[in-house]
């Protein structure tokens, strides 16, 4: 990581969440050869996800890395062992966030029609005051975020290559995110969603 570059930072203005952006987290050439390794190697799949009874294609594709299995909007996902490359980031995304990390959830948006709908990440085995830490290669891409009680109060915010957004405490049960479609032409972009899973009785 390059300890200078991570100072720089932006707090979100989330009542009732706890959300913090850095910036340049790994030197240049270290986050391209991270993106061009991860775009060519990583498990990318096409999944499907089940909302109101329906079955729907994931707008992305996914893949899960973890000592466990996940099981998000009725699909699981299998334990799958760290990549050697993985390990190495989740290493120095541990060290970040002061937080043991084992399991990850990537998704390949590959141009401004692939997106990401409302949710939060509030599963069971997540616990009940998630940390969740999202890092991104490539692309700029806008993350919004609004109060589950009231939906219209929104904030958005874009997320450059190279960054790493942390949430903590009662961000997931109070706030969704969402990463919207666009129609300006934008390249790939790789989110890492490292998180630390939890045995559930």
């Amino acid at each position: 990581m390059d300890n200078q570059g991570i100072q720089c930072q932006k707090k979100l203005d989330l009542v009732g969440g706890d959300a913090v952006l850095f910036y340049d987290i790994f030197e240049p050439a270290r986050a391209d050869h991270y993106f061009n390794e991860l775009h060519a190697h990583a498990d990318w799949r096409k999944s499907h996800i089940k909302l109101f009874g329906k079955t729907h294609a994931s707008p992305r594709l996914t893949c899960w890395y973890g000592d466990t299995a996940y099981t998000y909007s009725s699909m699981t996902w299998p334990a799958q062992s760290w990549t050697p490359l993985l390990d190495e980031i989740r290493s120095s995304i541990e060290l970040l966030s002061n937080t043991c990390l084992n399991g990850m959830l990537g998704n390949l948006y590959r141009t401004g029609a692939d997106s990401m709908g409302w949710h939060s990440d509030d599963e069971p085995k997540l616990g009940p005051a998630p940390v969740l830490t999202s890092l991104s290669f490539g692309a700029t891409r806008r993350f919004v975020v609004r109060r589950k009680d009231d939906k219209s109060r929104k904030i958005d915010v874009p997320l450059p290559g190279n960054s790493l957004l942390i949430m903590r405490g009662a961000t997931q049960a109070n706030w969704q995110h969402a990463i919207p479609k666009t129609r300006k032409p934008v390249g790939p972009r790789i989110n890492l969603t490292f998180r630390k899973m939890h045995p559930v009785a």
